[in-house]
């Protein structure tokens, strides 16, 4: 049977600001994006079954680029596998642009390409209702 849940893919953008960043270089700490992962999976459970749902686990994160203040991320889940109650997502965190500090205090610029920062797979559970 072809569940219609299957394949659902849910985006976020995000500016990051110079507040999260976490080392020299203006770099975030790999835990900011973990954070971004949570609430597009918790919109996907959401959309899914009405319900926010548990994050039960991660699975091959893969930090790939660094993620500094002043990118602008897009951060998407796409279900890949619907079991009873777990949902399995493809995690997927592209910087869109990023700022350019040598220039000035306040420039960016798109990229030409968006840069994959970081991937990862998770487990999803949505809760019995009694």
């Amino acid at each position: 049977m072809n569940d219609h849940r299957l394949g659902l893919t849910v985006s976020h953008r995000r500016y990051v600001s110079y507040a999260d960043a976490h080392y020299a270089g203006s770099l975030v700490a790999g835990g900011y994006v973990l954070g971004l992962f949570g609430d597009v999976a918790t919109e996907v459970c959401i959309r899914t079954d009405g319900d926010e749902g548990l994050l039960a686990s991660y699975a091959d994160v893969q930090f790939l680029a660094p993620v500094r203040a002043g990118d602008v991320l897009e951060v998407t889940a796409t279900v890949t596998r619907v079991g009873t109650r777990s949902r399995d997502l493809a995690l997927e965190a592209k910087v869109l642009a990023r700022g350019r500090p040598e220039r000035s205090e306040s420039a960016a610029q798109l990229l030409d390409e968006p840069l994959v920062a970081t991937t990862a797979r998770a487990t999803v559970v949505i809760p019995t209702v009694p």
